[in-house]
């Protein structure tokens, strides 16, 4: 079976529906969290993954959206960003929201937003790659939250290696290692590549294969500024960053 594996929307129907667009009708689309904050169609991505996804998990702006949690060490564009968020959306995706959990274990990978356990974690050098490995008995891990491409592999003597996904790129896992995929962003790419990016992976193949993608920035962009969100928001899109 094949899943797209898709994190980090954060309200940006433009380039989740061009996603979508990449996906086989038969794929399995997973979301790992965070589909509302910072961007300026909270319900109308909340429905699109209502209706496509299998399954998803809950994000640190998910549930801040809901109760306010870690607000407090958010930036001013995305506390400026939740509080509108929290004004537009509706009840049933807020319930929706509401019901989703933290993990998810498939027969073969693990799902989260940001690491095992310690679900809001950045996962962002060998050190918490290494505490994450440490926390499941996982041999595989999907992650989000860092808006990075990239992944870590964990050798069955322990050691760690990594490789960026900037540009897109294959992966085949081999057997007696362990993998930490991290998506990428559909809708706030950070690897200084403005494509959107997620993940197809083909559960026979055992193969990996980063998406990247260009979708209509200057639409989003716009939308941003009629909701009157902060200008960062906007800026960020067109520089990957």
């Amino acid at each position: 079976m094949k899943y797209a594996v898709v994190s980090d929307i954060h309200g940006n129907i433009e380039s989740l529906e061009r996603a979508l667009k990449l996906v086989g009708d038969e794929d399995q689309v997973i979301c790992l969290g965070d589909i509302v904050g910072y961007g300026p169609n909270p319900n109308e991505c909340v429905e699109r993954v209502r209706t496509r996804a299998r399954d998803a998990v809950l994000g640190n702006h998910d549930l801040a959206a809901l109760e306010n949690f870690g607000v407090e060490y958010f930036n001013d564009a995305a506390r400026a960003a939740i509080a509108w968020t929290q004004s537009v959306l509706s009840d049933d995706n807020r319930a929706w929201l509401n019901g989703l959990s933290y993990e998810l274990r498939y027969p073969g990978f693990l799902l989260v937003h940001g690491a095992p356990v310690n679900y809001f974690e950045y996962i962002l050098d060998k050190r918490t790659a290494a505490k994450a490995f440490a926390l499941t008995d996982a041999p595989l891990i999907f992650i989000g939250h860092t808006h990075i491409a990239e992944y870590w592999v964990q050798e069955p003597e322990g050691t760690i290696g990594h490789k960026h996904m900037q540009q897109g790129g294959e992966l085949t896992l081999e057997n007696g290692k362990r993998y930490i995929v991290d998506v990428g962003s559909i809708g706030q790419p950070r690897d200084l590549n403005p494509e959107a990016s997620f993940v197809i992976y083909d559960d026979d193949t055992r193969h990996v294969e980063w998406i990247r993608y260009p979708y209509p920035i200057v639409e989003v962009q716009q939308k941003i500024h009629d909701v009157h969100l902060p200008d960062y928001l906007a800026t960020r899109l067109e520089t990957g960053r």
